[in-house]
């Protein structure tokens, strides 16, 4: 410890699952709206990663809600939030929010969209693969043009409802911590504009990196132009998202309110590393500067041609560095607001636990969980182009 600390301020009652929880949601608000922007926007160049964008969604969208239901002392109890709904709590209506999102945005947009191929497979196949995919197509096997027209137009309508869908479900994380007036260091109106923007910077760069890592171990060809476009999409939420992290703290330094001197102290010791090294300059500076010199959409033929090798190998060491970044960011939100007391005049610390139920360990396994769950998701649902279809496992 540092300074005068209260003793309910020496432990911190959000700890590293606290962390996840909005990680994992912005990489479904993420890749969300990168599918989005094949379907509303007509982004053709994305559209190979349209369908493994859904998928990716689905799959972390599932394991959302653990990070939070591992870190309440009766998990069991979660259910009573939609029994007994406190429309003045944020916290509260995240179930409804999840639930919304879920059930109404993204599974029916996935069954609208893979319902055609669902009734084919399952013609296709034989035992119970037949019946597993008539299953999920919930019995409806009209395949006239009027039917697809329709499964077409409902899915479009849908991926616009879910746009702004996607932004209540990351943006009123961004909106509790912001609304903590009590906390200097979440206080601040720009907090859930903050969280929508690195959401899409994650999301973008997970996609990027999936897309890499699925095609190469389909020993298939990757589409420079779908990469190239990635990477300049990815690059322009950056360039906002970051703009906004450094207005929001000029607007800090302005301000120079009595807090500032312990959450200066604060960064220069507990969230030097965090803050300085690996959000700023790993996850931030240095992932910028590569795709500002390798992205052919930025670059306009300014430089010299960048081979396809150099440039899948800085797209992917970029997103990777995101990752890596955004992760800090929503440690030093989380983490970095309990650092401090709240008479301003002390500083604790926060240690990792190894095991536990809010150990690295369990953090480890909740991250991996919704890779296991998409592998799942890709061999039933295959989310690839029609000229390189795999068959159904």
């Amino acid at each position: 410890m540092q300074g005068f600390i209260y003793p309910n301020e020496f432990e911190l009652h959000w700890g590293l699952l606290v962390v996840l929880y909005p990680y994992i949601t912005g990489l479904v608000a993420g890749a969300f709206i990168l599918a989005s922007l094949e379907r509303v926007f007509n982004v053709k160049e994305v559209q190979p990663t349209y369908r493994l964008a859904l998928l990716t969604a689905l799959a972390f969208l599932l394991v959302a809600p653990l990070p939070l239901l591992a870190h309440l002392g009766h998990p069991e109890r979660s259910y009573e939030i939609f029994l007994t709904p406190n429309r003045q709590s944020a916290m509260a209506m995240f179930g409804f929010v999840y639930a919304w999102y879920l059930a109404v945005v993204l599974l029916l947009e996935i069954w609208f969209d893979y319902r055609q191929d669902m009734v084919l497979w399952a013609r296709q196949s034989t035992g119970l693969k037949k019946w597993v995919y008539y299953a999920l197509a919930l019995g409806s096997t009209d395949l006239s043009e009027k039917a697809l027209k329709f499964d077409d137009s409902a899915g479009r309508w849908i991926t616009v409802i879910g746009i702004p869908s996607a932004f209540l479900l990351h943006g009123y994380v961004g909106f509790i911590f912001g609304s903590i007036k009590a906390n200097p260091w979440w206080s601040s109106v720009l907090m859930p504009v903050v969280f929508l923007f690195s959401a899409m910077v994650s999301g973008i760069a997970l996609v990027l990196v999936l897309y890499m890592i699925t095609t190469m171990f389909r020993w298939r060809r990757i589409d420079m132009a779908c990469l190239d476009k990635l990477a300049q999409f990815l690059f322009y939420a950056m360039v906002v998202d970051f703009s906004l992290e450094m207005l929001d703290f000029i607007h800090r330094l302005y301000e120079s309110e009595e807090s500032i001197e312990i959450l200066g102290q604060m960064i220069e010791s507990r969230l030097f590393i965090s803050l300085i090294v690996l959000q700023i300059f790993m996850g931030s500076v240095v992932p910028l500067v590569a795709l500002g010199l390798v992205s052919p959409g930025l670059r306009k033929g300014g430089f010299v041609r960048v081979p396809p090798e150099l440039k899948q190998f800085v797209y992917f060491t970029a997103a990777v560095l995101v990752q890596i970044g955004i992760f800090s960011i929503r440690w030093n939100v989380v983490i970095g607001g309990q650092l401090f007391s709240k008479s301003l005049r002390g500083l604790t610390v926060y240690k990792v636990e190894l095991l536990g139920l809010e150990g690295l360990a369990m953090t480890i396994g909740l991250l991996a969980l919704p890779f296991v769950i998409l592998w799942v998701l890709v061999k039933l649902l295959p989310p690839w182009q029609s000229d390189e279809e795999v068959a159904p496992a």
